[in-house]
This record gives C-alpha cells, sequence and structure tokens, in this order.
C-alpha cells in the first residue's frame, strides 16, 4: 500500500470492562485471519452483548492501550461520525469523495458484513492479511501490560487500536472514524479531530444508553471536542439543544444542514442513474450543486449532504476538494449492505437495516427506485431492538415474509417468537426457518420473475447472506 502524500499532524490524545476480567495471555503469534479471528474471540465482544451497563464502559483503558501503542491516534488527521442511523453511510460517502480528490484516506466502521478486516481500510481496499496479523500481534503484546486493575481489553478495543496503527503506519492523509456504541465513552473517542459529525439521534441501545432522547443525545455529544466544529441535521425536539449547549462549553462552532449549511434535495430520474436524489450544499460562497446521492434512498439524501457539507469544512483546513473530483468519488461510494443488490436472478436486495426508522425508510426506497411486483422479505433482529416497530414497518410493504436468526448473533430473537408476533399484530401469514439459508431459499421459491427478496432487520443478517450467496454463486 501506498503511503500518503503526506503525514496528518500531530494531534492531541472511555472503555468495556468485563464483568468479571480474565486475563487473556497474547498468542504466541498472530500469522494469518484463522489466527487472528481466534485471538479475537478471547476477548469479550460487547457487540454479542444484549445489554452491557454504560459503567462498564472507561476510556482510561484504551488511553492506556493507545500509550503502549505510542500513541497512534495522535498521528492522524481524524474526523468522527456519530448518531442513531446514517453513520455508516456518511462515513462511506465522505470517505469515497477524499479518496476520489486523490487523498489516502483511512475508514473505520462496524459491524462488518463478511469478513472483520472489511472494518479496517483504505479508500476500498480493506487491510491485508498479513499486515492485520502483523498489526494485531502488536497490540496483543502491549495488552497484557495493562494495568489489571482497567480490566480486559475488549474485541472492538483492539481492533479499534489497530485501525489507528494501520492509520499512522501508513501515513494517510485523514481517517473517518465510524463510532461504535454512544460516542461519550466509545472506544474511538480517544482522538481529538478536525471535525465531528453527528447524523440523526433516535430512541436507541436504551438500556445502555439512557431512556429518553435527551439522555442518548448528551452520549452522542460526548465526541465535541474544544474549539471543533460540529455538523449535524435538524434533530428531534430537545437533541439540538442538548448538542448546542454542550458545544457552547467547548467553544466549538454547531453547523446545521439546512440552516448555517445552505441544503437542497430533489428527487429526479435519468437515463444514466433512474430514479435518485440530488443533493446540494454550500457555506459562505462554496459549495457542491445538484451531486447525486450514490445510496438509494430519500433518507440518503441528508447524509450525503452532511458528507458533501464535511468536505467544504476540511477544505478550510488545507484539503483541496473540488467538485468534480468530489462527484467522481462519490459515485463510487462502496454500498456494503445499504440498498446492496447481490445477485441479479432472482434480485436479492441486502440492507443491515435495524431501526424502526430505517425500516420505513427502506421500504419507502424501494417502491420509489425500484420496480417489482411482490416483494418477498427475509428478516431477522436483535431482542434488544424496537421489535414491533420494525415488524409494523415490514408489514407495511411485504406480501411474504420468511423469519430466521442469524447464525453470528447471540442477541438475535428466535424466528419462531418473530413470526408469532407479526402474525398476532399483523394478521398476516408469515413462515420462521431454521437458517438464513433456509430463509433464503424458501423466498426463491415463493417468488416469480418480477418478485424481489429483500434480507434486512440487522447487518448480522445481511452479511450472512452475502456470505451465504457468495459461497453459491462465487460472488
Amino acid at each position: 500500500m501506498a503511503r500518503g502524500a503526506s503525514r496528518g499532524k500531530d494531534r492531541l490524545a472511555k472503555e468495556v470492562k468485563p464483568a468479571e476480567p480474565v486475563r487473556v495471555d497474547a498468542p504466541a503469534r498472530i500469522v494469518d485471519d484463522a489466527s487472528a479471528h481466534s485471538y479475537l474471540r478471547s476477548r469479550v465482544n460487547i457487540e454479542r452483548m444484549t445489554a452491557p451497563a454504560l459503567e462498564s464502559f472507561k476510556l482510561d483503558r484504551m488511553r492506556a492501550l493507545c500509550e503502549l501503542l505510542g500513541n497512534p491516534e495522535r498521528a492522524t488527521r481524524f474526523v468522527h461520525v456519530a448518531g442513531s442511523k446514517g453513520k455508516g453511510s456518511v462515513v462511506e460517502m465522505l470517505g469515497a469523495c477524499l479518496s476520489g480528490c486523490g487523498f489516502a484516506v483511512g475508514i473505520y466502521t462496524s459491524p462488518h458484513l463478511v469478513h472483520v478486516r472489511e472494518r479496517i481500510r483504505i479508500g476500498h481496499r480493506n487491510i491485508n492479511e498479513g499486515q492485520f496479523a502483523k498489526l494485531l500481534t502488536h497490540v496483543a503484546g502491549v495488552v497484557s501490560d495493562l494495568p489489571e486493575e482497567l480490566g480486559e481489553a475488549t474485541y472492538f478495543e483492539v481492533l479499534t487500536a489497530t485501525a489507528l496503527l494501520y492509520f499512522a503506519d501508513q501515513a494517510v492523509d485523514a481517517a473517518v472514524l465510524e463510532v461504535g456504541l454512544g460516542g461519550r465513552l466509545d472506544a474511538t473517542n480517544v482522538v481529538t479531530p478536525e471535525l465531528c459529525v453527528i447524523t440523526p439521534i433516535h430512541l436507541e441501545h436504551t438500556q445502555i444508553l439512557g431512556e429518553t432522547l435527551e439522555q442518548i443525545a448528551t452520549e452522542k455529544a460526548g465526541i465535541l471536542k474544544a474549539g471543533v466544529p460540529v455538523i449535524t441535521v435538524r434533530q428531534e425536539e430537545g437533541v439540538l439543544d442538548i448538542l448546542r449547549e454542550h458545544a457552547s462549553t467547548l467553544n466549538a462552532e454547531v453547523l446545521v444542514l439546512g440552516e448555517q449549511v445552505e441544503y437542497s434535495e430533489r428527487f429526479e430520474a435519468d437515463a444514466k442513474l433512474g430514479p435518485h436524489m440530488r443533493v446540494g450544499v454550500s457555506m459562505a460562497g462554496e459549495g457542491y450543486e445538484h451531486l447525486a446521492s450514490p445510496i438509494r434512498g430519500e433518507h440518503q439524501a441528508a447524509n450525503c449532504g452532511l458528507a458533501l457539507a464535511a468536505l467544504l469544512e476540511l477544505r478550510k483546513r488545507g484539503f483541496d476538494t473540488p467538485e468534480r473530483k468530489v462527484a467522481r468519488g462519490l459515485a463510487k461510494t462502496a454500498l456494503n449492505g445499504r440498498f446492496e443488490q447481490v445477485l441479479r436472478d432472482p434480485r436479492i436486495i441486502v440492507d443491515g437495516a435495524h431501526t424502526p426508522e430505517s425500516i420505513n425508510a427502506l421500504i419507502r426506497a424501494l417502491g420509489a427506485h425500484l420496480r417489482f411486483d411482490s416483494l418477498v422479505v427475509v428478516f431477522g433482529c436483535a431482542r434488544d431492538k424496537n421489535v414491533d416497530a420494525m415488524l409494523a414497518g415490514i408489514a407495511g410493504g411485504a406480501d411474504k415474509v420468511f423469519f430466521a436468526r442469524a447464525d453470528d448473533s447471540p442477541r438475535a430473537l428466535d424466528a419462531s417468537e418473530l413470526a408469532a408476533r407479526f402474525t398476532e399484530r399483523h394478521g398476516k401469514m408469515s413462515q420462521a426457518e431454521a437458517s438464513v439459508k433456509d430463509a433464503i431459499n424458501q423466498a426463491h421459491r415463493a417468488t416469480t420473475r418480477g418478485d424481489l427478496i429483500l434480507v434486512t432487520g440487522s447487518f448480522h443478517i445481511a452479511g450472512e447472506a452475502k456470505r451465504l450467496l457468495a459461497a453459491k454463486h462465487g460472488a
């Protein structure tokens, strides 16, 4: 991998403690993906827990880990992205635009769909097996040196540290980091970024982040830093007040899409792109006009606007981001489980929508962007989500539903329970299947040529579908 044109400026320098920490010795050597996966499986994985206590997330451990690694979080210029929905889309679009402008751009996202190395990329290229093994070995070697009172470093902390090391080693020009959970106590919050971005905030992870929008907004606002501007959208009542209040204590400017940032969106269709959204943003006489959002769905327009507004802010910080190059990069945005067509015959779309809002937006987007006779849905979700509201969204658009439980998600709800709740509340017939594979096969049998299959409800079920279809069709 070629190094970036310039090493980022030095930057100034939250936490997940297992209930019963157990010391895990570092492996003798991590040499390939198999040994990397084995080591990672030995770590406490918060993503697989239903409701870890917020008090168990402590940044002190992540800061200590970074210090043992030579503070790689100070070697790179970052954009830090938080929010309840859309943050992954913003990361992908912003990263693609910067790559299109010729910058070496680190991308850190979660969760992954098919392979854990998807989470750590430069541009569209995942960290390769050898680099991942080498850097993970380095991280594993110092994890055992953490003070015992800090507890064991978790799966997400180890991966975050590995990403920070990789971006520093490759001297990327910038890196875009997606917050894993919340913000204030997330492992990514060891960075001091050039810019913060906060996407729409909704009720989510209420057992961890709080039961009100105000509590959740306070956790998200925890990524704000002194003097660092934050770009956001118009939020539900009370949320912007909290963001502005928190920003004012840090002398950080808040820029709202549609207020401080001029913003426009429109729906159109043409022979080349078909139905799509076009977006424009401007600030202080500079901007981008009528660029096509690369991810389908009206709800993605504002995410595209956030990414473009971030580019205008980065331009003030020395990044050359001309419209022609931005448009070229934006068009190459990786979909990665966002309205992603993974098979043409039959037509199968996978989407990681995992909130009621995102499910409803997805169903609307399918109707606006695609022609089909019947919509056949394969659905599975985590038990700690607003399941009934998600099922209501599915009921509003699906003609047939097959429920399944993702194999790799301990938090996933049983397919039989989903089917029972769906039938009880909506009076529609559905079918529970033993596996995602069985559900996809049954969905295929239930479709005719003009129908569409949608696999959704979580990134786990979308990822499992991608793996199965890639193995079957050699994708």
